[in-house]
């Protein structure tokens, strides 16, 4: 055996869980800050970056290519090769006149070479850590670095922009400076992984490709033959029906100036309240709702969770009517948001894993992140053209009502009430 095949999975675990993260960053985050401050309207930001999840909700359509041509470990190589060249390619727009239509084509190729790496991501980890002793001790360092990437690109990025744009008085070129940044960093980590990523003898082409195009087909179809599939079709669609219209109206609410009824922050300020406060209540609200599913189990703690994740969405009602002034009052409301965002969420994540479990474990979750995908792009479409017509106080107030058909797919839903105990 040789060296790369017994280097320990310290050298490559962590770095492929930041590199899966940057894109995704890039494309549902950093690009809706980046239009604000470069005068796209709330209607087209939130139309087109919303499209931008299309490739999320279809990745498992395509997923059986990954599997037919090639070695994942190629497949990860090359696409963070064609995502450092699409984020370069944003770096390079944003000087030209069409640099919204430009911009986004290059995030369309950066959103279709992040889906397809982390089919391939996903698939290496399971064949470079082959026990699923290594897996379950290495999911949390997973989890860390994938959180670690969203806090350095939501916040520390954001605030860089912010700065270069204040110091150069060219929010064009700030940006450029940062999504080139982004480039170099994805550059080097291909660099990094064509030498550092061990060649397990399980990660190899597959023949027979009719065969894997027939289980596909088995595979998908065996999916919506589950009990109770419509409920749980509806549950994936739905339960973040008014989380998918907040989330995409959030940013520019915080950036747009108090005369358009927004609070008015500079773009580090929001780096900072949103990026790295916000982001940081995320994780504690994923970590604290994972403790309470262990100890009373997903059944008796959904309807609960889903109240929690929801309700602080109010706080937007709040911040939209009072406008305050505080940076760390508005910090602690986006906190309590994003603590309760994350506390729910991680019953909906748990969820998906009991509608996966079974024969096709893997491409059934996929499924069911693809549905979970479609659900936060199709309100996102609408979310700027509603708020522009609304204004942001009402349009909040009805992100809060939009919360009402997961509370109703809640009740619908089957679990097994031992699911998810230790």
């Amino acid at each position: 055996m040789d060296r790369a095949q017994q280097r320990s999975p310290w050298f490559w675990v962590p770095s492929i869980s930041f590199s899966q993260a940057v894109p995704y960053v890039a494309v549902m985050m950093l690009s809706s800050v980046m239009y604000k401050k470069l005068g796209v309207s709330n209607t087209d930001l939130a139309f087109y970056t919303a499209w931008l999840y299309l490739p999320w909700v279809i990745k498992p359509l395509w997923s059986p290519i990954v599997e037919l041509f090639g070695t994942k470990r190629r497949w990860i190589v090359l696409l963070q090769l064609l995502t450092g060249a699409a984020l370069a390619s944003v770096a390079l727009t944003l000087q030209l006149p069409e640099f919204f239509r430009m911009s986004l084509a290059a995030l369309w190729l950066m959103a279709f070479s992040s889906a397809t790496h982390d089919i391939a991501s996903d698939g290496y980890y399971m064949l470079g850590l082959p026990t699923q002793h290594q897996q379950a001790a290495f999911v949390g360092v997973r989890s860390a670095f994938y959180k670690l990437a969203m806090i350095s690109g939501q916040g520390g990025l954001v605030y860089l922009a912010g700065r270069l744009t204040v110091s150069s008085g060219d929010p064009a070129w700030a940006w450029s400076l940062v999504f080139g940044a982004m480039a170099a960093l994805m550059l080097a980590l291909s660099a990094y992984h064509q030498l550092i990523l061990p060649r397990p003898d399980t990660d190899r082409s597959h023949t027979g490709g009719g065969a894997l195009w027939k289980d596909c087909v088995y595979t998908f179809r065996s999916f919506f033959q589950k009990p109770g599939i419509k409920a749980t079709i509806g549950f994936l669609l739905l339960y973040r029906l008014g989380e998918a219209q907040l989330l995409k109206m959030a940013a520019p609410f915080l950036l747009d100036p108090r005369s358009q009824g927004g609070l008015g922050l500079s773009t580090e300020t929001f780096g900072v309240v949103y990026g790295t406060v916000g982001v940081c209540a995320l994780v504690l609200g994923g970590l604290a709702g994972g403790v309470v599913i262990a100890r009373f189990g997903l059944k008796r703690s959904l309807l609960p969770m889903v109240f929690i994740m929801h309700v602080p969405d109010l706080v937007f009602v709040y911040l939209a009517t009072a406008l305050p002034t505080s940076n760390v009052l508005i910090s602690a409301c986006l906190a309590v948001e994003q603590f309760g965002y994350g506390f729910g969420f991680s019953a909906f994540m748990l969820y998906m894993v009991l509608v996966a479990d079974g024969e096709h474990k893997t491409a059934h979750y996929a499924i069911c992140t693809g549905f979970m995908a479609l659900g936060m792009m199709v309100p996102g479409m609408v979310s700027g053209w509603l708020q522009q017509q609304l204004g942001y106080q009402y349009f909040f107030i009805w992100a809060c009502v939009a919360t009402l058909p997961a509370f109703f797919m809640t009740a619908l839903v089957r679990i097994d009430p031992q699911f998810g105990k230790e």
